[in-house]
């Protein structure tokens, strides 16, 4: 089933793989949205914007502490901080 703005996918695998990932089969769709979206972000396939997006975190620092969690290093230059910063000054001038 599709709802709007996803898409659904299937993955099959071994019944050995929670035991194996140390996770329960509720845990299975998060696990694989955050593994998904480390991997694409350390290969440069996703922004950081995008890769909290597809790991169902909150927001980009969320994604950062992940990030940092599994090693990977940031990709955040002076200009996304600064666009950052202006997008936190017209949050909070609202």
């Amino acid at each position: 089933m599709r709802q709007m703005g996803t898409i659904e996918a299937k993955v099959n695998l071994p019944d050995s793989f929670l035991a194996a990932a140390k996770i329960r089969e509720a845990e299975v769709d998060i696990f694989i949205r955050r593994a998904l979206a480390v991997e694409l972000y350390r290969e440069g396939k996703l922004s950081l914007g995008k890769a909290a997006e597809v790991a169902g975190v909150r927001n980009k620092w969320e994604m950062l502490m992940l990030l940092n969690e599994k090693g990977v290093t940031i990709n955040y230059t002076a200009k996304d901080a600064e666009n950052d910063l202006k997008t936190l000054k017209e949050v909070l001038d609202r």
